[in-house]
């Protein structure tokens, strides 16, 4: 089917969402919740799009989330018009009351014109960064162990582990890391041990080069959940690279 963004017609597949269309197409809309891992949660609302269905009158336009909401034949899409510019600002300057410091968060206020917040700041004391999108909830509870949750509500709502204590759920992967949009949940990686969520890890060592790799517990939960061999998932990333580009070469030649 075809719609059109900001004016521009753009081929799309039903079922998907229009950031998926617009993204597909080269069309920017910001986003800080949005990770192809998992479904969509429009939880962080900066990727709010103004729409108009066919057979709308001209002046009647709603805003939507564009990563929930479904393409359909005929609909028409401003991702810059001056509403949404005006939401965003609004949605920017709220992310920045919660995260002050969060560089990601302030680049993108610069871009709407915003350099500080109207509002009182309130930052998670343990995690100043977090902006409470729920992408590292949601990806370690639909793709890993479920070590991590949301708890409380309101102004007191906070991410972490059950009543805030190491837990043997957690593996150590970083997967809820290195996901974070603003780099909020802390990690200290020296070399042969890792910290998060209060528990250290002890990282094993690559079986080709000895470099620290990955924690013991998730190469057990990746050996039971693949049904592979434990040593495969004990190479570094560059002996793992390496030895890829090796096999692919034997099968080239």
């Amino acid at each position: 089917m075809k719609i059109l963004i900001n004016g521009r017609a753009v081929t799309a597949s039903k079922g998907e969402s229009v950031l998926t269309a617009a993204t597909r197409a080269g069309i920017e809309i910001p986003t800080l919740c949005h990770h192809e891992a998992v479904e969509d949660s429009g939880a962080c609302r900066l990727c709010m799009v103004e729409i108009r269905k066919a057979g709308w009158t001209d002046d009647w336009t709603q805003l939507v989330t564009a990563c929930l909401f479904p393409v359909e034949e005929g609909l028409t899409v401003l991702t810059d018009s001056p509403e949404v510019r005006r939401t965003r600002k609004e949605i920017l300057e709220l992310l920045l009351a919660r995260a002050p410091e969060a560089a990601a968060i302030r680049t993108l206020a610069a871009d709407y014109g915003v350099e500080a917040s109207p509002y009182p700041e309130q930052p998670d004391p343990a995690l100043p960064g977090c902006i409470l999108c729920g992408l590292c909830t949601r990806i370690c509870q639909g793709l890993v162990t479920g070590a991590i949750a949301t708890s409380e509500r309101g102004p007191a709502k906070v991410v972490g582990t059950p009543f805030g204590e190491a837990t043997d759920v957690c593996i150590g992967c970083l997967a809820c890391a290195s996901s974070c949009p603003t780099g909020a949940i802390p990690v200290e990686d020296p070399g042969g041990s890792r910290r998060i969520w209060g528990r250290t890890f002890e990282l094993v060592p690559c079986t080709t080069c000895g470099a620290p790799t990955t924690t013991r517990e998730q190469i057990d939960w990746l050996a039971e959940k693949t049904g592979r061999p434990a040593e495969d998932f004990m190479l570094c990333v560059a002996c793992k690279t390496k030895a890829t580009g090796e096999a692919y070469h034997r099968i080239s030649w």
